[in-house]
């Protein structure tokens, strides 16, 4: 078998087999496929695209390149959860205590962030004293005894794919679907979930700008899901518009503990129960969406969602006073309020400029190796279809220091907001729902 026959057949649009897949993989992986022929594949894929057999067999082949974690010792359905990313999206704070509090195991591995704020991680380590490192056994115990832990990415799951992605980034072929599902699909597979609940966010802050191309990201990670036996869903949900209103680490923190509380911004509260109700039906604690709802809505009303979180908190060696207490968050020392520059009706946020504002202020990384700076950020202060008068605050910025650099942080916050004279209608939050029956479209739009 030679790469050269496998490139030149993908390229006239013929269906790889699964040994060819796995030859290509393989021999990748190990360097004796050059990159310059795994880069003349990954176009040809790009232009051609893949069957649900071939995708599925990509997938599996880059999840068994490495470790493939065994959670076998967890009593009951492992439930995992992944967003492909937004702003200001700190669902997984929330919605670990919430699935966790009504009985179903989370036991999660998250990375950290690079590009507009920390990932789930770095949000946890802002807690004093909170560890992301724990061992296969403390892990496993812990989720067993308390149904919830979440630790940092560890060992080498699915390296083929962090050596294809670091090619697809330099080759212009990041954008092909299934290659993006499968890149996402083989790391929560190596990660030992039963089945998954994927949030694939579309709008001027996602990866998926269309909503279109959203729903097509979908169907062909739950395909994927399907062929490989794991029970999957997708929420496709707006990302025109920051969820929640904090950006940034700590901020996000302190929103997370406000929504667990039942006090949480409406359209954060409404994905985490959208997406939390679909993990307590494939976990079995469910049997229906309205259902699940309600048992979520329960558990955050009686205060066990927010109790969950307090005990993990205190489970990996965080301060949980912090809970009871968010001014023991980090805090930035210094505010400045941003003005609105007309008055009018907020028309729309774009919300990949708010987050690239919160990247300057520190709250991100714009290589691997930066620092982060937890308790900067920004909250914003009006959304979409808010009435706003000329000079009233419309974000409020938390900062180290005033700099040569915070001018150009305002412009860049004031810049994202477009204001027009009349009231805007508001797109809804949720707008599909796809599983292996097919697409379910909520709301109607582009």
């Amino acid at each position: 078998m030679r790469a050269v026959d496998c490139i030149h057949k993908k390229r006239n649009g013929g269906e790889l087999s699964s040994a060819e897949i796995a030859f290509l993989i393989k021999g990748y992986s190990s360097g004796d496929i050059p990159d310059y022929q795994m880069s003349a594949w990954a176009m040809a894929v790009f232009y051609q695209g893949m069957t649900e057999d071939e995708t599925a067999t990509l997938t599996m082949a880059m999840a068994e390149s490495g470790d493939m974690v065994n959670l076998s010792p967890i009593r009951g359905v492992k439930v995992d959860k992944h967003s492909t990313g937004g702003v200001g999206d700190k669902t997984t704070l929330i919605i670990g205590p919430l699935v966790a509090s009504a009985g179903v195991p989370v036991a999660k591995m998250s990375g950290r962030g690079l590009g507009h704020t920390g990932g789930t991680i770095d949000k946890l380590e802002s807690i004093p004293g909170f560890r992301t490192e724990l061992d296969r056994e403390t892990f496993i115990a812990q989720v067993n005894d308390l149904g919830l832990a979440v630790i940092g990415q560890s060992g080498d799951l699915a390296p083929a794919d962090k050596k294809l992605y670091a090619l697809r980034d330099v080759t212009a072929t990041v954008e092909s679907i299934p290659l993006i599902a499968s890149s996402v699909m083989s790391k929560k597979i190596a990660a030992g979930a039963d089945a998954i609940v994927l949030d694939v966010k579309t709008g001027s802050g996602a990866f998926m700008k269309t909503r279109a191309d959203a729903e097509k990201l979908a169907a062909a990670m739950v395909a994927i899901g399907t062929q490989v036996g794991r029970d999957t869903a997708a929420v496709i949900s707006d990302m025109d518009q920051p969820l929640g209103f904090a950006i940034g680490n700590a901020l996000e923190v302190a929103e997370a503990l406000e929504t667990l509380r039942g006090q949480g911004p409406e359209d954060l509260t409404e994905l985490c129960l959208a997406l939390g109700s679909h993990m307590v039906v494939l976990g079995g604690a469910a049997s229906s969406i309205e259902e699940g709802k309600r048992l979520l809505r329960e558990r955050l009303n009686n205060g066990e969602a927010l109790a969950k979180f307090k005990a993990f908190i205190e489970a990996q060696g965080g301060d949980g006073s912090v809970v009871d207490h968010p001014e023991r968050l980090p805090a930035a020392p210094a505010r400045i309020q941003v003005l609105a520059p007309i008055g009018g009706y907020v028309a729309a946020i774009d919300a990949e400029q708010l987050g690239l504002a919160a990247m300057m202020l520190g709250a991100g990384r714009a290589t691997k190796d930066a620092a982060i700076d937890y308790a900067v950020g920004l909250v914003i202060v009006k959304k979409v279809g808010d009435e706003v008068t000329e000079g009233e605050p419309i974000a409020t910025l938390h900062i180290r220091e005033e700099n040569g650099g915070t001018a150009s942080v305002v412009d860049r916050v004031k810049a994202a907001y477009s204001i027009q004279s009349e009231q805007p209608s508001v797109k809804p939050l949720l707008l599909a729902v796809v599983t292996k029956e097919g697409v379910m479209r909520l709301a109607e739009g582009n």
